[in-house]
């Protein structure tokens, strides 16, 4: 670490270092290209999950695959006239040559003369830009001399997924601009330097652009699609993680140029000392995004390919590109507060470090008291309601759900939406009577058959997806081990949706366990202990129920959300877990640096004074990133992003600031259980009366000249 870290900042060595990484940043923009993602967020099911099965058993009944969208027509109130049927008639007859095989089928109209539906059969298109334009076809022609007064609206199959493709539409631009714009913000708020900010800026964008090609890169050679929900929380995950590793390390930097004359000579001693943290912090995060790709789901599996690359992206930018840019540029960076050498370190005097002073005076009721408000933020995990229908999924309605409420009014919620039985056509009178019994079940329709296999569509009483859907789903397939020969399956989106709630479940139960491993494993790596990690660890477990919580109120009571998606627990849980820990990562190791001169409480008094400033900055950052995820329409986005920005402002308000000194204050020189640190409490209290250095004021021995601090220390 000595050598890379003298290489990096050397008057000769920073140069190359720099235009390397330029050279390097530039040549893969030019060999690989940016390309924004276009393609919708996939279903991401395995091919054992019985709604794909059916599916595929679905393909004998036709040639060409195929999807459908409906238009939806109806006033604001009243029936439809005998005219403004046949208007609707000509609209859908002039939309055959977009649909598949130039055949719309005749318009249908609900039984209280409301509503007209048509059903437009379309290939199946996997480019969202192809999708969008010919949405916008459809819903033009659909509306082009209609009566006054007639609305329409697109929904269905490819309403749902052009609408959702929408929101991602531009996202990552949207998302970069808002998130540098608060990064930015803060970081001028932070440093007080009108000039500062644009460098780690500047090297986090790089990183970010970098960031998204080298995840594509990768996910095409491995086989996996990148869709744009997983682009933008990628550009949020290296913003973050980046910008929290730049102020941490020119922090340290803006210390140790208090301290040498030589600004190189300051930012090496400054990358041995933060960047093992980094290192570790960025490891942590990587690995535990890794995680995800033993899930089933391949979105899951996608975001965590792409974010564990960003991460390393990040950290590589942060570690090599960052210090070189910085030494490059020189003290006057910092104007107009640039720290002079032989100036009094701030360190001593920062109101951190008199907070940890008086959490070491009762640290057992302070770690009580701590656990007792997590307990209390916790408490609303008992309104927690998993689960959103497909038509809550967006915080201002869009066309297709709009669409589908005025069906839900005038026909069977789930009209538009059948589930599809597979049974074996010897089967299908027994199965079709068998079903009709089943509560729920509206209807059962005869849908296409061959000599082997038919199908059968049924109605189900519940909006697409909702949780009385999946409750009817799961009856139909209980039902059908009994009818025939037990062999019938169930498809359509219901049956999907039932399949990804229970997949997710999988996933969740399967990745939550692996990320607490890896995350207790990096810790004890690090921190070469076990006593510290678990507390840690719980610590930042303890902070995530309690995100968890207030963040169910806060979307039950001001959001007025019905519900927290499926996916947001897991996600919610791997952002904070693994960047949550983060900070006490960067605390515990400044500790770790101070134990041998100041023992284990002096040293976390220390380590907090020194730390605080900048973690605090840093998880203010974190969070307000995070919660630029809320500019997107989307409820899931929104709830991901809201709970991790809670649980980042507990992690760096309360657990790294209150909770995490008070257990070191407790536990003594056996927080480093089963090391024994380099210099014990007691035998810090011992130099401490014999009037060595530990007793010495902070400031005067940090602001003393290198040779003379060194030889102080070592008394």
């Amino acid at each position: 670490m000595i050598a890379i870290s003298r290489f990096i900042a050397a008057a000769r060595t920073s140069w190359i270092v720099l235009v390397a990484g330029i050279a390097a940043t530039a040549a893969l923009f030019v060999v690989a290209g940016y390309q924004s993602a276009d393609s919708a967020p996939p279903v991401g099911l395995p091919d054992s999950a019985e709604s794909i099965q059916a599916a595929n058993l679905q393909e004998q009944f036709r040639d060409d695959d195929s999807t459908s969208g409906i238009l939806v027509f109806g006033r604001e109130s009243g029936e439809l006239s005998a005219d403004d049927v046949a208007a609707i008639t000509v609209r859908a007859g002039e939309l055959g040559d977009i649909a598949l095989d130039g055949f719309v089928p005749p318009t249908t109209v609900s039984e209280d003369g409301t509503t007209a539906l048509v059903a437009v059969p379309l290939e199946i298109e996997e480019r969202v830009s192809v999708q969008a334009e010919r949405a916008d076809e459809i819903r033009s022609i659909a509306a082009d001399g209609l009566p006054d007064g007639i609305e329409v609206w697109f929904t269905g199959a490819e309403g749902f997924l052009v609408d959702i493709s929408a929101v991602f539409e531009g996202a990552n631009f949207v998302l970069l601009g808002v998130t540098a714009l608060v990064v930015a913000v803060l970081l001028i708020i932070t440093y007080r330097s009108p000039i500062l900010w644009i460098v780690p800026l500047g090297v986090v964008g790089v990183a970010d652009v970098i960031a998204g090609i080298a995840a594509r890169l990768v996910a095409d050679a491995a086989g996996i699609t990148l869709d744009g929900s997983v682009t933008g929380i990628l550009s949020v995950l290296v913003f973050g993680a980046g910008t929290n590793y730049a102020l941490l390390l020119i922090a340290r930097y803006r210390d140790e140029l208090r301290l040498h004359a030589d600004r190189r000579e300051a930012m090496a001693i400054a990358l041995r000392g933060a960047g093992p943290a980094i290192i570790a912090s960025g490891s942590t995060v990587a690995l535990a995004l890794a995680t995800l790709l033993f899930g089933e789901l391949s979105g899951n599996r996608s975001l965590g390919l792409a974010g564990a690359v960003g991460i390393v992206v990040a950290m590589a930018y942060a570690l090599l590109v960052l210090p070189a840019a910085l030494v490059v540029f020189g003290r006057w960076l910092f104007w107009p507060l640039v720290p002079r050498y032989g100036t009094p370190d701030t360190i001593s005097r920062s109101p951190w470090g008199r907070l940890g002073r008086s959490v070491s005076t009762r640290p057992v009721i302070v770690a009580i008291a701590g656990f007792a408000v997590l307990a209390a933020f916790a408490s609303g995990l008992t309104t927690l309601t998993v689960g959103l229908s497909q038509n809550d999924r967006f915080i201002v309605k869009p066309e297709a759900v709009l669409g589908q409420e005025r069906l839900a009014e005038a026909f069977s919620a789930g009209s538009t939406a059948p589930a599809a039985v597979i049974v074996p056509a010897a089967d299908a009178a027994e199965v079709s009577d068998g079903l009709a019994e089943v509560d729920g079940v509206v209807e059962v329709r005869p849908g296409p058959s061959d000599d082997d296999i038919a199908q059968l569509d049924i109605v189900l009483d519940a909006d697409p997806e909702s949780q009385e859907a999946f409750a009817i789903v799961s009856d139909v397939r209980l039902a059908l081990d009994d009818l025939g020969d037990g062999s019938g399956l169930v498809g359509g989106i219901d049956a999907e949706g039932l399949d990804l709630r229970d997949a997710q479940q999988r996933d969740q139960n399967l990745v939550i366990p692996l990320i607490l491993v890896l995350v207790l494993a990096v810790l004890i790596v690090l921190l070469r202990s076990l006593l510290a990690p678990v507390l840690l660890l719980l610590a930042v477990v303890a902070s995530f129920f309690s995100a968890v919580g207030i963040g169910s109120i806060l979307f039950e009571t001001v959001f007025g959300f019905p519900g927290v998606d499926t996916n947001v627990l897991l996600f919610s849980f791997l952002f904070l877990v693994a960047l949550g820990v983060d900070y006490s990562i960067f605390l515990v190791t400044r500790a770790q640096e101070e134990v041998p001169r100041l023992g284990t409480s002096e040293g976390m008094v220390r380590a907090l004074a020194a730390t605080g400033g900048v973690i605090t900055s840093a998880g203010v950052l974190l969070a307000a990133v995070f919660a630029v995820l809320g500019v997107l329409p989307l409820i899931t986005l929104t709830q991901v992003g809201v709970i991790v920005c809670i649980g980042v402002l507990i992690d760096t308000l309360l657990v790294r600031t209150v909770i995490v000194p008070a257990m070191t204050f407790i536990a003594k020189d056996r927080f480093w259980w089963p090391r024994r640190p380099e210099l014990t409490d007691a035998e810090a209290a011992a130099r401490g009366a014999n009037g060595q250095a530990e007793r010495m004021p902070d400031d005067v021995v940090d602001a003393a000249p290198p040779a003379s601090r060194e030889a102080v220390a070592s008394l």
